[in-house]
């Protein structure tokens, strides 16, 4: 996977598991993955301080330099569709160098509705855990 041999070329790369909060720990996620919703409970709306939670990420200890540019940011959502919407907003908002996993955590649905069965960081053997 993609995401993963970015990962290991680019030890500064974060990878930010954008799952509700629910999903983080029951179903488990990469190892490693700092957890930032982009949609949540109670209300389930999208979080309205997710690009600025990204960029205290940035700011906070992974550092842009002229020779390397800035660190990758890698969004990993359930399936990629709320990684994608979330990847969106972060380029519109200036931030460079993000990536998101197309197959997600669980991966795509299969013909019995069951993820997790073809594609996805887990189905693909990548490293997660769960609480």
């Amino acid at each position: 996977m993609a995401a993963w041999e970015l990962m290991q070329k680019d030890k500064r790369a974060l990878l930010v598991d954008i799952r509700s909060s629910m999903e983080f720990l029951f179903v488990g996620h990469p190892v490693g993955a700092i957890h930032i919703p982009w949609i949540d409970e109670p209300d389930w709306d999208v979080n309205p301080h997710f690009a600025a939670d990204i960029r205290k990420l940035v700011l906070g200890g992974v550092v842009c330099d002229a020779d390397a540019g800035c660190a990758p940011i890698i969004l990993i959502c359930r399936s990629g569709k709320r990684s994608k919407e979330a990847g969106d907003l972060l380029v519109k908002e200036g931030l460079s160098r993000v990536y998101h996993v197309d197959e997600g955590f669980e991966g795509d649905l299969n013909d019995k509705h069951q993820r997790s069965s073809f594609n996805g960081w887990r189905f693909l053997g990548l490293p997660w855990e769960q609480c």
